[in-house]
């Protein structure tokens, strides 16, 4: 299945239906005179959360959802049924955007989430609705309400517990399948992930979630490689690995690249917890692999984890830490909320 994270997609709610205008003549039936019923409300834009996609590639392919109108009301005082809702299903993590692309009008964070985003129109009133005592054959009834209609874009932000970062080639890949089931793509040149990935990974009796985005290089921000448009994809994790390639000759200036291009992108992934890992070690001396872990210590003021995605070198201890960091992040979450709930201990 092809990973598209954006997508352009134009949305109406449905028209109400138009009120209709009767009049009641019966033969032996009193009370005769305006019957005319309401129209029905218009169907509703809906959207739902799912687990079931991790892609909004469908959206490619459809971009215009408009839900039904209501019917028309009828006689014998009858309102006109009103219209289904449209319901739309996209992944969890999914965010609904105005058309400049920044201001958020929809987060949907959680599974099963759903939202009525644009409501139908309300149905016209039929001629019964105006009748009175000095107005009683009333020859009027109202249109139904449009509904409402506008572009949004869709971007998908995948939900993970841990993001790796990193310039390409620096064994991101090869550790999510050596860690999780997760199958990426791995080969031994630059941009060889060109999608982000997750994968599911147990520690113990716990699990959590990594995610694999495309490597960058320095001027991401700008544009540069593929950008850093795949960043939004590790804003939601508790802690970031940073990978950095133990063969190439200034890891210092690899750790700073990445660094500067996580400052650049804003939306606080420079103020995440990070955990530095010096990986491939497995083709360095033990003289190489102190001398970098210490250049790259003094660089990030940080301990810096020795490993090996291929040797299986020091994994173990890097998923540790990491599972150490999300809990903390978890803890913190479940605080809050029992906080904005109003618990008083």
């Amino acid at each position: 299945m092809k990973f598209l994270d954006e997508a352009k997609i134009f949305l109406k709610s449905g028209d109400g239906g138009n009120g209709c205008m009767s009049m009641r003549r019966e033969k032996y039936v009193e009370f005769g005179g305006p019957d005319g019923g309401d129209g029905g409300r218009g169907g509703d834009i809906v959207f739902e959360a799912v687990n079931s996609l991790n892609t909004l590639i469908d959206f490619r392919y459809r971009q215009h959802f408009k839900a039904p109108r209501g019917e028309g009301g009828k006689g014998k005082n009858m309102t006109g049924a009103a219209g289904k809702p449209l319901v739309i299903k996209v992944p969890v993590g999914t965010q609904v955007l105005d058309e400049d692309k920044e201001t958020v009008l929809l987060d949907l964070t959680e599974e099963g989430q759903r939202v009525v985003y644009l409501t139908g129109g309300d149905g016209g009133f039929g001629n019964a609705r105006f009748k009175s005592s000095t107005n009683q054959a009333p020859r009027r009834a109202d249109p139904g309400w449009p509904g409402q209609e506008l572009w949004v874009w869709l971007r998908l932000k995948l939900i993970a517990d841990a993001g790796l970062v990193g310039l390409p080639n620096a064994g991101k890949s090869t550790f999510l399948s050596v860690v999780s089931r997760a199958k990426p793509k791995i080969a031994d040149y630059p941009f060889t992930t060109l999608h982000p990935n997750l994968g599911v990974v147990t520690v113990g009796e716990a699990d959590f979630v990594v995610a694999d985005i495309p490597g960058l290089i320095e001027g991401a921000h700008e544009g540069a490689g593929l950008g850093d448009r795949f960043l939004g994809h590790v804003e939601r994790c508790g802690v970031l690995l940073h990978l950095i390639d133990g063969t190439q000759e200034d890891v210092v200036g690899a750790y700073r690249t990445i660094r500067t291009e996580l400052t650049a992108y804003g939306g606080a992934l420079a103020d995440k917890v990070e955990v530095v890992g010096l990986n491939k070690i497995d083709a360095l001396t033990p003289e190489e692999r102190a001398e970098k872990q210490a250049a790259l210590q003094a660089a990030s003021g940080a301990e810096v984890l020795l490993l090996s995605g291929a040797s299986r070198e020091g994994v173990d201890e890097v998923l540790a830490r990491l599972l150490q960091h999300i809990e903390a992040a978890r803890a913190a979450e479940a605080g809050e909320e029992i906080t904005a709930a109003g618990y008083q201990p």
